[in-house]
């Protein structure tokens, strides 16, 4: 391993760091969060228990304060810890990978920087792109949505939105829902799209599903154990030719726009030659 030269190593000595936690296996743990955890003068945990016990297994002894900073409590905390920030190091972390994505840490990172005080990242593991990485599929282009809504008719109606993504959607679900959530995704996205169930990601079970929606859902639908996140493929996107087109023209040219610049904007939204759609606008007025 090629150490780290001395500004590589340093953290700063002011202003809000965020670190990277591991998701389970304590080897993923970075030098510079060991560093970063002995450094800081205060650390603002989502559970201060769970933060002192991976400075433990790190054999880091923490000289700094450790105060909680989790969902309910974060707008709370924010002027103190910024008040800090100028002065000292303010570590943000949470109880497994990155603060801000689904995790406490928003709060105080808008109003450091709405302050002017600096802030930073100590790089490390994240749910979400472990388990883009181990679906297999076609991540290329991908959205993280968070959790999935926990309500069935909120839930179908989020599904709807992505039935023509055509990006991969990541999202985290409870080990209790994700029957349901995969059935309504089969449902509503088509039982073929394939997607995959990462479950305990890094940890002793460890364990990634890939298949259709249809099958993930009969496979889950007792419910599995652990911490969850979902990968599910983009579709497939929607081959159109210009015959398919002209209602969206005519409704537009009805409105009061003009036929050649509806005909332009549809045919470069779809792919389609401007000439050949603007000719089967005309055979449709003429035709009545």
């Amino acid at each position: 391993m090629v150490p780290m030269s001395e500004s590589e190593s340093t953290v700063p000595s002011t202003g809000i760091v965020l670190a990277a936690t591991p998701l389970g296996n304590i080897g993923d743990a970075s030098a510079r969060l060991a560093q970063a955890l002995g450094a800081a003068d205060v650390i603002a945990a989502e559970d201060t228990r769970r933060t002192r016990q991976l400075a433990a297994a790190l054999g880091v002894e923490l000289e700094a304060k450790v105060v909680s900073n989790f969902d309910h409590n974060e707008k709370l905390r924010v002027d103190e810890l910024i008040d800090a920030a100028r002065t000292r190091m303010v570590l943000v972390v949470t109880d497994a990978g990155m603060p801000l994505v689904s995790d406490p840490g928003h709060v105080v990172v808008s109003a450091a920087h709405d302050a002017g005080v600096n802030v930073t990242c100590v790089p490390g593991p994240s749910a979400v792109t472990t388990a883009l990485a181990l679906s297999g599929l076609n991540v290329g282009h991908f959205i993280f949505d968070g959790f999935a809504p926990r309500k069935a008719g909120p839930r179908r109606a989020w599904l709807v939105t992505l039935k023509d993504q055509h990006r991969a959607v990541c999202f985290f679900e409870s080990p209790h829902r994700i029957g349901a959530t995969l059935a309504d995704a089969a449902e509503v996205l088509g039982g073929e799209r394939r997607a995959a169930v990462c479950r305990e990601l890094t940890k002793t079970f460890e364990e990634v599903k890939r298949a259709s929606l249809s099958e993930l859902a009969q496979w889950a639908a007792d419910g599995l154990r652990g911490e969850i996140t979902v990968v599910i493929e983009g579709g497939a996107p929607e081959v159109l030719d210009a015959a398919d087109l002209v209602d969206a023209v005519a409704a537009r040219v009805d409105a009061g726009e003009r036929l050649k610049d509806v005909v332009k904007d549809i045919a470069r939204a779809h792919g389609v030659k401007a000439g050949d759609l603007y000719d089967e606008a005309l055979a449709q007025r003429d035709r009545g």
